[in-house]
């Protein structure tokens, strides 16, 4: 249900609850500090910002156990379409102790009972986590014309990351993001938002590289945990009629992008991340 603005009531509702469960968010100058530095522009090439975005994260944040299972997917993936994936066993039990350790989470119970209280879902957990192994691994082709192969899956363009050409899709995951520019991989260009725009240190667009491959605008959480993002998602794709839905999380507006990627055995997330609503 939308009101006249355009915002979805009920998935805002959702969402401010899962933000208030999520007890693996951290804290700004808790947990870690940005450097913002410059404002660019999406048709800007400009590095606009001599340092990281990431002044500091705390290692301990990374033992935490959805962190550790998140970070062990990372280097699962093959960076460029085109490239045929190949799921190793070893792979796909990482995979499932991710599945696995974020639906113990207070984050991943709620959306689960929202959604299985909508039909979108089965109310077992078994079959939930089934469902959510189909959305975000079960691999597809995103390459165009030619051969087919499959070299994709929503968790890596969304989480990961992917390049065609010399562009990078996807990408939306600030842990991702920390781990590659703390390995020297992404130049951090500078964020956008209109002039005189309050920047929030949770939810920002920006402007990178990711080895020497070019993002012009970039947008995602930050600080948020993977169950989180896996559960807001998850949500807007499954309970939202629109590819665009606006939410009202306590005083963020955002919108949440959200495509299918249909398939022959099934509908996948083909891209899902966060607007800031300017």
């Amino acid at each position: 249900m939308s009101h006249g603005d355009g915002y979805n009531e009920e998935l805002s509702d959702l969402c401010t609850r899962l933000w208030d469960l999520d007890e693996n968010r951290l804290v700004v100058d808790q947990h870690y500090r940005l450097d913002p530095q410059g404002r660019t522009f999406s048709r800007n090439k400009e590095d606009r910002a001599d340092n990281p975005l990431f002044e500091w994260v705390h290692p301990s944040v990374f033992q935490r156990e959805t962190y550790q299972a998140f970070v062990a997917l990372l280097d699962n993936y093959e960076k460029g379409t085109g490239v045929p994936e190949e799921v190793t066993p070893q792979e796909e039990r990482e995979n499932w102790t991710f599945l696995n350790r974020i639906m113990a989470t207070p984050v991943m119970k709620e959306v689960h009972s929202f959604l299985s209280s909508k039909g979108h879902v089965p109310s077992d957990v078994n079959g939930f986590l089934t469902r959510l192994y189909a959305m975000w691994f079960h691999l597809y082709s995103r390459t165009r014309g030619g051969a087919r192969n499959p070299d994709s899956s929503g968790f890596e363009h969304v989480f990961v990351g992917e390049t065609r050409a010399s562009d990078v899709l996807g990408f939306h995951n600030w842990i991702q993001f920390y781990q590659q520019e703390k390995l020297g991989n992404v130049n951090y260009y500078g964020y956008i938002a209109n002039r005189g725009q309050k920047l929030n240190d949770h939810l920002m667009s920006i402007q990178f590289s990711w080895k020497s491959d070019v993002k012009p605008v970039g947008s995602s959480f930050i600080g948020t945990s993977p169950e989180f993002e896996v559960a807001l998602y998850t949500a807007c794709f499954l309970a939202s009629p629109e590819s665009k839905t606006r939410l009202r999380i306590h005083d963020m507006n955002v919108e949440i992008i959200c495509h299918k990627f249909n398939t022959r055995d099934g509908v996948h997330i083909g891209t899902s991340y966060p607007n800031v609503i300017r």
